[in-house]
């Protein structure tokens, strides 16, 4: 089991995950929890409408997401992350995605283009495939929170003061 960047899934999960990551949000603000409970009622979750690029207070470049609601915050918030000198720059792998999926306006951030049709990625896909990987590699599980708490680690460990870093789990800019 490995992430092929070129198929449609593996490309979704993987943009996700790295958004996921360096935003230090939850997995489930940038998943559906299922197919039915989208199906029933798409305006909870993200969209593609929601993803734009502004500029930090120097004009660098900040990926900039709306997530519609939050449990914790149910009038929604914004989560952001920059684009990297690094394998990882989350700003690539969501143009992969956008380029190889291609999803419309309206459609879910990170819906993939599934044999049957367009399908949102859920919740339960991603963590499916990152536990298949973890077995494999014998990997640190990491899982919903686990982005954030790692993604903190990760923003302290590069010496950003804490109160920049983290705000009831979503980075402040």
């Amino acid at each position: 089991m490995y992430l092929d960047l070129n198929h449609l899934c593996d490309t979704a999960i993987y943009a996700c995950i790295i958004v996921t990551f360096y935003s230090i949000s939850r997995l489930g603000e940038f998943t559906v929890p299922s197919l039915l409970k989208f199906n029933n009622a798409p305006a909870p979750y993200i969209k593609c409408l929601h993803f734009t690029v502004k500029a930090d207070t120097k004009g660098l470049p900040i990926l900039s997401f709306h997530i519609p609601f939050m449990k914790c915050c149910p009038e929604g918030e914004d989560m952001h992350c920059a684009p990297l000198d690094h394998l990882t720059d989350p700003a690539i792998w969501l143009n992969n995605h956008l380029h190889i999926n291609y999803p419309a306006q309206e459609d879910h951030l990170f819906t993939w283009r599934h044999p049957k049709g367009l399908c949102p990625l859920t919740k339960t896909e991603v963590t499916k495939c990152l536990n298949e990987l973890v077995t494999q590699y014998n990997l640190p599980n990491i899982k919903g929170h686990g982005f954030c708490i790692k993604g903190t680690l990760h923003y302290l460990l590069l010496g950003t003061p804490f109160d920049i870093s983290q705000n009831d789990g979503e980075m402040v800019w």
